[in-house]
């Protein structure tokens, strides 16, 4: 069993997930377009690690339904006003606790500094954190940042901003993740020891290898 000084966690859809149901939000976002669905939920996630780097959540979503277009033959100009309407549908305070998240929060914090790693901007995260109650439950908070410096994982910038913040060794950390390319990739490449939590997604073949699998974070103790 290892011993970590530090333990950091992804956000979205692994300490928390949307109570708003994913294709629910897809299929209201093409009605508002007035135009037939061509994608679905997993779809867009396949595209994301695709996508260039966005400044903000509407910026992203213009990338995320343009890449979304161009795979499914679709005229890309429908980009700008589906990202729009997903954003309107879209409630970022509608978050839960994954099973065993807020346990093995607690749990992390009662033996090492801790660290929230999200691909996400401040303004949009921050507000999921206090739906959930646990803006100050973290050592470090690491957002995406891009004008700053701080670009979306895999890349290598959020992980050595949260380890400097918290004055810990690549070897001395563990990071938790639900994506084997952002959350696994970006651990490993750092040094990391890292834990992938299975959501059961299937986002298709990975090279990525976790040093843990996690079925949920309710084992999250076994490791640590």
């Amino acid at each position: 069993m290892a011993a970590y000084d530090a333990i950091c966690f992804d956000l979205d859809s692994t300490l928390c997930e949307s109570t708003q149901d994913a294709a629910s939000l897809l299929e209201s976002t093409f009605e508002r377009a007035g135009c037939d669905p061509f994608c679905t939920p997993a779809d867009l996630r396949a595209a994301v690690p695709d996508l260039p780097t966005a400044e903000t959540d509407r910026e992203f979503y213009e990338h995320l339904f343009t890449e979304v277009t161009r795979r499914a033959g679709v005229a890309p100009d429908l980009a700008p006003t589906l990202a729009a309407n997903y954003l309107d549908v879209q409630e970022p305070t509608a978050v839960r606790f994954r099973p065993g998240a807020q346990p093995a929060l607690e749990y992390a914090r009662e033996r090492a500094s801790v660290a929230l790693i999200t691909n996400g901007g401040r303004k949009t995260q921050t507000r999921k954190l206090r739906s959930l109650g646990i803006e100050d439950a973290f050592d470090t908070h690491v957002f995406t940042e891009p004008s700053a410096g701080i670009l979306p994982k895999p890349n290598a910038a959020p992980f050595e901003r949260a380890l400097t913040d918290l004055d810990v060794t690549p070897d001395a950390a563990i990071h938790v993740g639900d994506s084997l390319h952002a959350d696994i990739a970006g651990a490993n490449a750092m040094g990391l020891d890292s834990a992938w939590l299975d959501t059961g997604r299937d986002d298709g073949p990975s090279e990525h290898e976790p040093t843990y699998e996690l079925a949920s974070l309710e084992t999250f103790e076994t490791i640590v």
